[in-house]
């Protein structure tokens, strides 16, 4: 299910997407499904996951960065997956807290 949903993201929702905000939505999608494909595998087919899932969610955030404010509740959430991608799958926890805490702080600064 993941290979199919993968497809029609990037065979036309990700192209589709006229504004920042679906934009960041449908990247965040693709990120998160190679997310879970990474989550369940291994070897070389969880290395390309990781690959495409890092890929995907550092394109989502530099449209996020330029289009939503930090406050936006998909913003928020980009910040709170690719973080768990960090600490799950990468295995940086460090870099997961640094990211979920500095997208906290942003946010709250702004209210």
């Amino acid at each position: 299910i993941c290979d199919t949903i993968l497809k029609l993201l990037d065979g036309s929702l990700i192209s589709k997407a006229s504004n920042g905000e679906s934009k960041v939505f449908y990247q965040k999608m693709k990120a998160d499904y190679w997310r879970y494909i990474a989550e369940f595998t291994d070897g070389d087919a969880k290395t390309k996951a990781a690959k495409s899932a890092e890929d995907a969610y550092g394109g989502a955030e530099k449209v996020a960065e330029k289009d939503l404010p930090v406050t936006h509740p998909i913003r928020l959430g980009l910040a709170l997956n690719y973080s768990v991608f960090l600490y799950e799958v990468l295995s940086k926890p460090d870099e997961a807290c640094t990211m979920a805490r500095k997208a906290f702080e942003d946010a709250i600064a702004e209210l």
